[in-house]
């Protein structure tokens, strides 16, 4: 296929609507990032599948785990059918299923942690305050992927993590942006800082939208860019 400026592109498969909020974000970043890189008219070659988050949540919540790696593992297999060369899951928590769609796929699986904690160590932060999904804060499968990039990983304490997760669900994902939510979320970073965070992951790729640079002392590592700009950079090639 006759790529950006006459090479081969990299067609990326994105797995989206964990919320469509964010999917929308990452339509945005990733094109901006490849124009801002390749100049004129240039966007990306991408095709995605967009999910009912209504039922991805309803998995979530019942432990039905299985069902729901069944179901992305066949969307991303589905994406490499139809001419993708790297799947691109848009959301922080549903990566606990990477094992699983990676075992169904032969292209790239582009990890957020990863991404993540490669631009982090690159700044040579070592100790970093985690916000997300009480599945992605309580859990081991993205923790894990931190401190396997040498990360030391600070999490907010039980109350804090549950209005963190609350925030997300009830308000974010239904494009609800609040001042005292992020008044909320300013005061548990602070405790985060207080307790030796250097820099704050937003780890779902919702928080963005509530959350900037000015909200906290230290840096943020906001995860959806991050994971746009290495999807962006895969396509360009």
């Amino acid at each position: 296929m006759a790529g950006l400026s006459g090479a081969y592109d990299e067609t990326i498969g994105l797995i989206g609507g964990m919320s469509w909020e964010s999917t929308a974000l990452y339509y945005r970043l990733i094109n901006e990032r490849v124009r801002a890189r390749m100049g004129q008219l240039h966007s990306a070659p991408l095709v995605m599948y967009s999910y009912d988050f209504q039922e991805i949540k309803e998995m979530q919540y019942a432990g039905r785990w299985r069902d729901a790696a069944t179901s992305l593992a066949e969307t991303a297999r589905r994406l490499e059918a139809a001419g993708a060369r790297a799947i691109v899951l848009c959301t922080n928590t549903m990566h606990k299923l990477a094992p699983d769609i990676m075992s169904k796929i032969t292209v790239p699986f582009i990890h957020i942690a990863d991404a993540t904690a490669q631009r982090i160590r690159a700044k040579q932060y070592r100790r970093v305050g985690l916000l997300g999904t009480k599945f992605t804060m309580e859990e081991d499968f993205y923790v894990d992927r931190l401190r396997a990039h040498d990360l030391g990983v600070l999490l907010p304490s039980a109350d804090e993590r549950a209005d963190v997760n609350r925030i997300i669900y009830d308000e974010l994902c239904l494009g609800v942006v609040t001042a005292p939510s992020r008044r909320r979320y300013q005061d548990v970073m602070a405790a985060l800082v207080a307790s030796g965070a250097e820099c704050i992951i937003l780890g779902c790729t919702e928080i963005t939208m509530l959350i900037g640079a000015d909200d906290t002392s230290v840096e943020t590592f906001d995860t959806t860019a991050i994971h746009a700009e290495a999807a962006a950079d895969f396509a360009i090639g």
